[in-house]
């Protein structure tokens, strides 16, 4: 079955927002409505609609013109086994003791190896992308130089990867949290996958905001890979959450971002480590004083 895709771009996340809801009263109605900010420094928030049929076009034009957004671009999708496809393009990943994999691939994890099994349907934050990656391999370079964190949270955890490798090293429980209740519906899936159900607890919050954060604080550890944005604005908190001595792993910067992401956790009073880029990534690694 074909399906279509209709996206466009506005630079408001309310505005974003706002028209995703009105999309919702389209005939014929969409199966599908995201809201994404775009990862390119740009301040943009895409929307996106799914239909099972081709959507009204001239329903689209007033609406984006309503909301102050782009004229949508309008495409169909052929019909195709969509977790076939992410299994073909998402390979397992090694990420230095770590191997991140989906269960069609169980017969690749190497002996002695940390396996973290992601299925190819719950694809964001596999490992794939540089961001994810940099994070494991800033921790796996943290444990190999004997340091072993033992109160740790992963903010904005996405599939929990980042938690669950944790968990495999520290002898005390992880957090995960997440501002989208579906990610961390999504996180407690993966938990459970991975046979690490009671090692990493999943909760909803923004940032820090969780009384469960707030009583298990300070962290010997926070991982934190998000955008540059909510990066900038947690850093207070990141400050206070943080113990003394204590490490913060962030990513989901850009590389032209990475200097003002420094600036600002310097001022917050930390020091950076270790800087890392893969692609157009970096990860830091940061210590509290």
């Amino acid at each position: 079955m074909t399906t279509f895709t209709a996206l466009t771009t506005t630079d408001d996340r309310d505005r974003a927002e706002g028209l995703a809801r009105a999309l919702e009263a389209l005939v014929p109605e969409p199966i599908g409505i995201g809201v994404f900010e775009v990862e390119d420094g740009s301040g943009l928030f895409e929307v996106a609609a799914y239909f099972e049929e081709a959507p009204d076009h001239a329903g689209l034009a007033v609406l984006a013109v309503v909301h102050g957004a782009r004229d949508f671009n309008v495409s169909e999708v052929p019909d195709e086994d969509w977790v076939a496809k992410v299994r073909r393009d998402l390979p397992p990943v090694p990420a230095g003791r770590f191997f991140v994999y989906g269960s069609h691939d169980a017969d690749k994890v190497p002996d002695g190896a940390v396996p973290l099994l992601i299925e190819a349907a719950m694809a964001f934050g596999t490992g794939h992308h540089g961001t994810t990656l940099g994070c494991l391999l800033a921790f796996d370079r943290m444990v190999a130089a004997g340091v072993i964190p033992r109160n740790v949270v992963d903010i904005g955890c996405g599939t929990a990867v980042l938690a669950m490798a944790a968990a495999h090293v520290t002898p005390n429980r992880v957090l995960a949290s997440d501002i989208d209740p579906t990610a961390v519906d999504v996180a407690a899936a993966n938990v459970a996958a991975n046979g690490l159900t009671g090692r990493v607890d999943c909760v909803v919050a923004a940032g820090f905001d969780a009384d469960v954060l707030a009583r298990a604080a300070p962290f010997d550890l926070v991982f934190a890979n998000i955008l540059k944005g909510p990066l900038v604005a947690l850093a207070p908190d990141m400050a206070r959450a943080v113990a003394p001595g204590g490490t913060a792993i962030l990513s989901g910067i850009l590389n032209e971002q990475a200097d003002a992401v420094v600036q600002v956790y310097a001022d917050a009073g930390f020091a950076l480590a270790i800087r890392d880029s893969i692609g157009d990534w970096t990860t830091l690694t940061l210590t509290r004083g």
